[in-house]
């Protein structure tokens, strides 16, 4: 008979205490030609866990209306790597949830003093739609500056970049987070036989004084918790920084 034989284990659930989420996703643009949107899993892997939480989610995107998966992450294509996506398939296919990628609200409409998080998704449309989008950048200071969980992931950091607070800092300095890092993106260069994108989130990271960048291996499930904010590297980084969020707002909870 071996060890595990001899071992008994118990566990419990813990119940959450009730909070509203704002979950923003990028509205399409085009890339190369191609239509791109967000990836799949690094929303419904996080709506999935904070709903199975009891949390209030509100899926938007900046400008509101129809929003789309990656064609890459959508485990609806044929050629998808992500076919197996059980989470992105049930929600897609949801007579509720799926509903909500054809209209979402504004999030430039809404308030950080409304919610007590905000979790950005990255995918291929990010680097494009929110570099200029000041409108977002201030939505994503104002929830820091009021005391919220900030969340990001994948791509959806690169809003980091450009984020500043009312004293004219950008919110990452003097920060530790990560995001889709120089490594992966040589990776989906090769894939692809292209430059994908214009410029990295790493490298604009590493030119921020004081700003502290990391990353694990490619496609290695990575998040950091800094504080309130909280950032995942990719895709495969979705529920660990999900966990990391649900823990940050049962803290918050307790002060």
């Amino acid at each position: 008979m071996g060890s595990a034989d001899l071992s008994i284990e118990t566990r419990t659930g813990h119940n959450y205490t009730p909070r509203r989420i704002l979950m923003v996703v990028s509205n399409p643009a085009t890339l190369h030609g191609g239509k791109v949107g967000f990836f799949a899993e690094e929303m419904t892997a996080a709506f999935y866990a904070f709903k199975h939480a009891k949390h209030d989610v509100e899926l938007s995107s900046p400008f509101g209306g129809e929003v789309i998966f990656d064609a890459h992450s959508d485990p609806r294509n044929p050629n998808s790597p992500y076919a197996d996506d059980l989470v992105s398939l049930g929600f897609v296919h949801h007579a509720k949830f799926g509903e909500l990628l054809k209209d979402t609200p504004a999030a430039h409409d809404k308030s950080a003093a409304d919610y007590d998080a905000i979790w950005v998704a990255g995918g291929g449309a990010p680097l494009i739609t929110f570099k200029d989008d000041k409108r977002l950048h201030q939505l994503v200071a104002d929830f820091y500056e009021q005391g919220k969980v900030v969340a990001l992931v994948c791509h959806g950091s690169a809003l980091l970049l450009w984020a500043r607070l009312s004293n004219g800092k950008l919110l990452c300095e003097g920060k530790s987070w990560t995001g889709f890092s120089d490594k992966e993106e040589d990776e989906i260069n090769s894939a692809f036989g292209i430059k994908v994108n214009e410029y990295t989130i790493e490298s604009e990271a590493k030119s921020i004084p004081g700003t502290r960048f990391l990353s694990a291996a490619p496609n290695a499930p990575f998040a950091v918790r800094d504080g309130r904010l909280i950032t995942g590297q990719q895709q495969h980084s979705s529920t660990l920084a999900s966990q990391l969020v649900l823990e940050a707002l049962e803290e918050l909870g307790a002060s």
